[in-house]
């Protein structure tokens, strides 16, 4: 059973991992294309598991729009993680997934309005 806990302690996880590659990208990686792959997987990694953070906190259940913070986590370790392997030398052709995870993304954004459609002001 996913519960809130669960959401959370992945969004921190992505937190984590998002600092940690933005950190290499600015201080360790081998080329500025590198750099550059990892400061956008780190920039979107972060958005990302800052919105499952605070949906987390504002939620009163862990399924009342848990299709949301799935598309998040979903398509930040898809769209981050190839960036990540492409910067640290897989092969380029591994591009063509990463916009799978961008559209995981964007259908979490919607998920997520259309579950506030609902909602009480």
């Amino acid at each position: 059973m996913w519960t809130r806990r669960n959401w959370l302690m992945l969004a921190a996880f992505l937190g984590f991992v998002s600092v940690a590659a933005g950190a290499f990208g600015a201080h360790a990686a081998a080329d500025e294309r590198a750099s550059e792959l990892l400061k956008t997987g780190a920039q979107y990694g972060l958005a990302h598991a800052l919105a499952v953070l605070v949906w987390g906190a504002n939620s009163k259940s862990a399924s009342r729009g848990g299709v949301a913070p799935a598309l998040f986590l979903g398509g930040a370790t898809v769209f981050c993680g190839t960036l990540y392997a492409i910067a640290l030398g897989a092969p380029p052709l591994l591009g063509a997934v990463t916009p799978i995870g961008g559209l995981l993304l964007l259908s979490g954004w919607l998920a997520l309005a259309w579950s506030l459609r609902r909602e009480n002001p």
